[in-house]
């Protein structure tokens, strides 16, 4: 930037953004447009609970970027100015255990985390229930992310707790929302017998929008987030365009950002499609990024070995990760299935001629931008 700009040139002390929070990922729009079945569903299943009742247990799925855990957040701010209800989002992605997620819930409700060890479940299960009870609340729990929880086989142990929490202590009224973007996983189909009996839950479907819901709501956040005239049509209908091929409403958001932040770093007060083009370099890969952050050490080091040895045979890759890691097949084989059903990496089973099947392991990413996220 230049002390003594020119005409059209930012100032050290000016912006081209009215409010950047509005282009954060996880910012919650007071309009939320082109949603408005799914938020009918969604209250029609909440609005028991605002009664003093268990709420009707759902499933939300969707790809990713369609606006399922903005509705379910937006709604969980309407029902918390509601006395009696409590509600709890958990990102699965992070807390991938049962242990995980009450002891995510239990710090909602006590406002402080529980001890790290010597606190059995049981225990932890008791205590908020006994609160919830005691406070005379109903308690919705969102499991966003619910397909972490499946790929650390955790999901029906969580999911028997919660449902069963009414019969293991008598008054206590939990209901449960649980949020997916994994579509090729059949949530059904893959919890426990026991908890297929009792989790009969609505169905909320979120569908990718299309182009011009995409432009309605990019236009939205451009109009609340950057100042007058900063970006014009062709540049806006640019990065819908490039939101439209991803399929996710969080690259247009983010490129909407880092376009803003490229046109500063030029000093200029207009964004062009140079910083789109450019900024769209790095926001294509929102969802890596996301996937990447919330891996364990073991699953980061599995993928720095598929970098090396892409395209390579599973026997392989499993010797070059058992040298770094010390780990087994099964837990190997464990990991490399999750990543495979995250789309970082692609698993596929090949024919080679007299050895039978065999399964070649590979990067879903050019390796260097896996790498540079890591």
């Amino acid at each position: 930037m230049r002390e003594d700009p020119e005409e059209g040139m930012l100032s050290w002390d000016e912006t081209v953004f009215r409010d950047e929070h509005v282009f954060e990922i996880d910012h919650v729009p007071e309009t939320f447009n082109h949603r408005e079945s799914q938020l009918r569903s969604l209250k029609y299943a909440l609005r028991p609970a605002v009664r003093g009742s268990r709420p009707l247990n759902t499933m939300v799925r969707g790809p990713p970027g369609t606006g399922k855990t903005t509705a379910v957040q937006k709604l969980f701010g309407e029902l918390g100015t509601q006395s009696g209800v409590r509600t709890v989002r958990v990102n699965c992605q992070v807390d991938s255990t049962r242990y995980a997620v009450f002891s995510r819930v239990f710090e909602h409700i006590f406002e402080y985390e529980p001890p790290s060890s010597g606190i059995s479940f049981k225990k932890l299960f008791g205590q908020i229930t006994d609160r919830l009870v005691e406070d005379d609340e109903v308690l919705v729990v969102a499991l966003d992310d619910v397909n972490y929880l499946f790929y650390e086989n955790e999901a029906s142990d969580t999911l028997y707790s919660l449902l069963r929490a009414h019969e293991a202590h008598s008054g206590a009224r939990i209901g449960v929302i649980i949020i997916s973007s994994d579509l090729s996983l059949d949530v059904i189909d893959e919890l426990d017998g026991r908890v297929q009996s009792v989790f009969r839950p609505e169905e909320v479907f979120f569908p990718r929008y299309d182009v011009d819901e995409i432009v309605d709501i990019l236009r939205g956040r451009t109009k609340r987030g950057f100042h007058e005239d900063v970006i014009g049509a062709p540049e806006l209908d640019k990065v819908a365009e490039f939101t439209a091929d991803s399929g996710d409403l969080r690259v247009g958001i983010d490129l909407l950002r880092r376009a803003g932040l490229h046109a500063e770093m030029r000093a200029s007060r207009t964004v062009d499609m140079e910083d789109v083009e450019a900024a769209y370099d790095k926001s294509k890969y929102v969802h890596l990024s996301r996937c990447l952050r919330g891996l364990s050490d073991p699953e980061r080091e599995l993928v720095r070995v598929v970098a090396e040895f892409d395209g390579e045979r599973a026997g392989e890759v499993y010797e070059a990760f058992n040298e770094e890691t010390g780990l087994g097949y099964t837990r190997y084989s464990e990991l490399v299935n999750k990543l495979d059903q995250l789309g970082v990496i692609e698993a596929r089973y090949t024919e080679i001629e007299g050895r039978g099947r065999t399964r070649s392991i590979s990067l879903a990413y050019d390796a260097d931008a896996v790498l540079d996220r890591l």
